[in-house]
């Protein structure tokens, strides 16, 4: 075994650690109704199961072409489960509603894409490896378990608590994140299906405003998930809040950002319109638009 194979290894247990962390303290003051385990750490083991039965079709066939599916369908499982044999309350069914309907968009979109322009360069060193690609999938399960975890507690709680102010900010916090992710990705989508533009870095549209606006809309969504369940929240059940800091860490500090900004860097750095773009635009939140 490699290093980068026991590392991987020892990724995948923290993985497992944090996950049983998370389902423990969600499951606290929560409805137990599945043979005794409560319905949030169900929740948990699907997600982990779901993205292991995948990982098996995928390492057999060396493909990752099925991975962001799985965490779309992985989302929408838990939010049927939660709903089934949580509380169908008002509170449930509207946070039941917006992961239901990101997770529908953003699956398919993503799909979609890696169908059109084939395998994700991300996954090449890591597919012949069976630790570090099954820790990819183990990280993806653990992904949904903590971005959900908040709506999640929320829908499982065994004492519902009544709709509020809080609900509407929230409900008008993800509509806003919503609509900057779903028209960056179809700005950038429709950018690239212009073959004037092969090669080239889109900075038009939202993407003048931020060089990740998808990235902006993705966090502030989640952020508006977490301010409609926290009201349903006690105890124990607050350490689910890690679901936005968890997101805006992840895509902002490992796998988001970093990692474009780095290609970005590397494929266009000694262009200087490239070099004036990253000088006047921002990284992540939004601004108008402004002279170099």
């Amino acid at each position: 075994m490699t290093k980068a194979e026991r590392q991987a290894a020892l990724a995948t247990v923290a993985i497992f650690a944090v996950g049983a962390g998370i389902a423990w303290a969600g499951s606290q003051g929560g409805v137990a109704t599945v043979g005794g385990w409560p319905v949030f750490a169900a929740c948990a083991a699907l997600s982990f199961l779901i993205n292991g039965a995948v990982f098996i079709h995928a390492y057999t066939r060396q493909t990752e072409h099925f991975f962001d599916l799985t965490g779309s369908i992985t989302y929408l499982t838990l939010v049927v489960v939660a709903l089934t044999l949580g509380n169908a309350d008002p509170r449930a069914l509207i946070l039941g509603t917006l992961i239901g309907v990101w997770a529908l968009r953003l699956g398919t979109f993503l799909f979609q894409r890696i169908r059109r322009d084939g395998g994700d360069g991300r996954f090449d060193a890591l597919k012949p490896s069976f630790p570090r690609f099954f820790m990819t999938w183990m990280l993806q399960g653990l992904w949904v378990l903590l971005t959900a975890a908040c709506a999640l507690a929320a829908m499982t709680t065994a004492t519902p608590v009544p709709l509020g102010g809080f609900a509407l900010v929230g409900v008008a916090l993800w509509l806003v994140g919503f609509g900057v992710e779903v028209t960056a990705d179809r700005q950038k989508q429709a950018f690239r299906a212009q073959p004037e533009n092969e090669g080239r870095f889109i900075q038009t549209g939202l993407w003048a405003w931020s060089r990740h606006p998808n990235y902006f809309g993705e966090i502030t969504l989640w952020i508006g998930v977490a301010v409609v369940a926290l009201p349903a929240l006690a105890g124990w059940q607050y350490a689910t809040l890690i679901s936005p800091v968890f997101v805006y860490l992840l895509l902002t500090r490992i796998s988001g950002v970093p990692l474009l900004e780095a290609r970005g860097k590397k494929r266009w750095g000694d262009d200087p319109a490239y070099q004036a773009y990253r000088e006047k635009t921002p990284v992540l939140m939004p601004r108008p638009p402004r002279s170099a």
